[in-house]
Formats: C-alpha cells, sequence, structure tokens
C-alpha cells in the first residue's frame, strides 16, 4: 500500500498535507462584540488558513457567564443560534474535562470577557495544558503577586500568554515594547493617547465649536463609549493600560501608584447612568472655561504618560491626565478615534517610535485576538 501512495503523486501530497496538518482546539470565554466578530473571523478564516499555514482552527468550545456550547468538531457559521437551542449551564471544570476525554490537543484558551472573577481561573487552565490568550485586561493589572504567579506558573508548564488587545486594540504595542526590553533597549518614556473613546471626544471638542455635551452625545451614539460613559471618562481604564506597560519593563507597580484625573464631576459620579445620561450638559460650562483658557494653537488631550527612572524597579512615574498640546505636535494632529503611543528610548533619542492607528473597536480588537491565536499556534 505504502508503494502505490508513493507511485502516486496526487495521493502522496494529500497524505502529506493531511500529515503537516496540526489540529488547534479553542476554548473562547465571552462572545459579546469581541467574541462574536472573532469567532466569525475564524471560522470565515478557516480554509485559507488551513491552505496557507497547515493549520486547522478548531473552536471546540464558547460560553458566555450563563452556557457553553461544546463540540468536538467546531463550531459552524449558525453557531450562535445553535449555542441558543443547545447550550447548557457549565462550570470551567466541565470545559477541561471534555477537552481531556477527547483528547484534545494544542489547547488555546480565549478570554474575551471583562470578568474580574474568571482571571482567576487562568492557572487552573494552564495546568491543564491551555495556553492564554486575552483582551480582558485585568489578570494584567491585578496585585503584583498575582501578575507574578501566573508567569511562574507558565514559565514551569511551558506555556504563552499572549494579550496584545489589552492596550491599542490590534496595534503591534506590546510585542514592540517586550522586543525593545528583552534585547536590553532601554526605554525611558512611554506617552500616549491610549483611549481611542477619549480621543474622539476631545479630537472633536478641540477642533469643532461644540458642546462638550453634544461631543459627548455623539461618542455615545457612535458606539465609541462604553454604555456608562463615566467608563472612559474617569480614566481608569487608561490607567489600567498604563500598568501593563509599566509592567512589561518589569516596573514593580500597583494600579493605586497611577495619578489618574477623574473627569466626570463629584456630584455626578454616583447617580445612576440614566441620571447621568440626563444632566451631561453640566460638563459644558467646565469643559468650555478650560477651552477658552488654553494657549492660542493648542489642543485637548487625554494623555497616560509613563516617565521618571525606569531603570529601577521602582523609579517609575505614572500619570493620566488631560493636557493642552501644540496642535502641530503628534499628539495634537491626531484624528478621529485614533490612538498614539511615543516610546522613547536611550538609541532613539529624542525621537520616539510612534505607533498610530485604530485604537478601539470590536472588530479591530478581535482581529488582534486573532493574531495572537496564530502566534501561539505556530510556535506550539
Amino acid at each position: 500500500m505504502s508503494t502505490q501512495v508513493l507511485d502516486n503523486p496526487v495521493l502522496s501530497r494529500i497524505d502529506l498535507n493531511n500529515i503537516k496538518k496540526k489540529k488547534i482546539n479553542i476554548a473562547i470565554f465571552g462572545h459579546g462584540n469581541v467574541g462574536r466578530h472573532l469567532v466569525d473571523q475564524i471560522i470565515s478564516s478557516k480554509e485559507e488558513i488551513s491552505r496557507r499555514r497547515d493549520l486547522d482552527l478548531n473552536i471546540f468550545a464558547i460560553a458566555n457567564s450563563k452556557t457553553v456550547l461544546l463540540q468536538q468538531k467546531g463550531l459552524k457559521k449558525d453557531w450562535l443560534e445553535e449555542k441558543a437551542e443547545s447550550g447548557q449551564s457549565y462550570n470551567v471544570q466541565e470545559v477541561i474535562s471534555f477537552a481531556k476525554t477527547k483528547n484534545l490537543q494544542n489547547l488555546i484558551l480565549v478570554d474575551n470577557t471583562a470578568d474580574a472573577d474568571f482571571v482567576h481561573n487562568y492557572s487552573t487552565f494552564v495546568e491543564n495544558g491551555f495556553h492564554l490568550v486575552s483582551s480582558n485586561k485585568i489578570a494584567n493589572t491585578l496585585d503584583l503577586g498575582f501578575y507574578k504567579d501566573l508567569r511562574e506558573k507558565l514559565t514551569l508548564k511551558k506555556r504563552q500568554y499572549l494579550y496584545e488587545t489589552n492596550v491599542g486594540a490590534g496595534l503591534p504595542l506590546i510585542d514592540t515594547i517586550k522586543l525593545l526590553h528583552l534585547s536590553g533597549e532601554n526605554i525611558t518614556r512611554i506617552r500616549g493617547v491610549f483611549s481611542g473613546s477619549l480621543s474622539y471626544i476631545f479630537n472633536t471638542f478641540s477642533a469643532e465649536d461644540r458642546s462638550f455635551s453634544s461631543v459627548l452625545r455623539t461618542a455615545i451614539d457612535k458606539g465609541f463609549t462604553e454604555p456608562d460613559p463615566r467608563e472612559d471618562l474617569c480614566g481608569n481604564d487608561v490607567g489600567r493600560k498604563l500598568l501593563i506597560l509599566a509592567r512589561e519593563l518589569d516596573l514593580h507597580n500597583e494600579l493605586a501608584d497611577i495619578s489618574i484625573q477623574n473627569l466626570i464631576p463629584k456630584d455626578l459620579r454616583n447617580v445612576s447612568k440614566e441620571e447621568f445620561l440626563e444632566r451631561l450638559k453640566e460638563l459644558d460650562v467646565p469643559f468650555q472655561i478650560k477651552k477658552k483658557n488654553q494657549a492660542k494653537d493648542s489642543v485637548f488631550r487625554y494623555v497616560a504618560d509613563l516617565h521618571g527612572d525606569l531603570s529601577k524597579e521602582t523609579g517609575a512615574l505614572l500619570d493620566v491626565c488631560l493636557v493642552s498640546v501644540p496642535k502641530n505636535s503628534m499628539l495634537g494632529a491626531l484624528k478621529g478615534s485614533d490612538s498614539i503611543f511615543e516610546i522613547y528610548t536611550e538609541c532613539y533619542g529624542d525621537n520616539p517610535i510612534v505607533i498610530q492607528g485604530a485604537g478601539a473597536g470590536a472588530a479591530v480588537t478581535a482581529r488582534g485576538v486573532f493574531g495572537d491565536i496564530l502566534r501561539i499556534s505556530d510556535k506550539d
């Protein structure tokens, strides 16, 4: 039989392709905007990736906080309807047991939730052979003890954890910083506009003769902000992103170390979302005064800044605040909802490495998560 296969070049080529094909088994938690885009992107690209990269991407589990759909042979295009009909309540151990019982190899857990509790399952997944990919920022911003313990477990089990989308959505930021740092390049400062929603708000408010509440309302209607825009305006999300970058440089910082300017007036911070949205016009006068008092040819940007002595574990200063910058500067020239990151190093001197592009959006973030899955798949 083997001689016949070798004598037939067509059969030989088919068999060789089958031998080379590597099956990647993926469990995805969270199928809101990002998760839904991700599943659809993987399914629509499956055949092309199989042909080009000899990878068979198989989503064997899709879950939200309530139910899971488990499919050994993978999801199909009608997965959402099938999950609505056949999804079952579950716990994390049941997903892991399913993978073991079906002898699934090359396992990747994808966390597209924003769940603070779910990240505590990461170690259990790693212990059971899963690599990790996450758009959820929480695991990288919990206390330093959790952060280090997870990485020790990853090293021990020889698993990878990729989270490029934690900062900058689909931009190649974290990989760039990791490579610079690991190569011995001394990064002296990282500064930029880290939030696509706040980028849009202040780019528009600075450029147009409109009230702040009008601009904010447009951002909400376009889906640029969280459902409760205070989650953007409080600055905590930008602070978390800055902390993630600080820890990539082996700096020993906690979230409490960051000076964050909260843009929400104190009397609007604890009211209901509905009341806050009804009272948006109360933001107009304070921001109009700020606009009137800034220097000529200047614009507002909500900036995160990692500076100080970054060569020392505790030497960094982390600031997140609204600043006025020259219109013709790199930060000042920002448009739309783009994010921008300036990375200053000793070798590059006063000329930073600049990474700029779409910093928000479910499809962009999903594409970045997809990229992390492929990076792990190629190495595993």
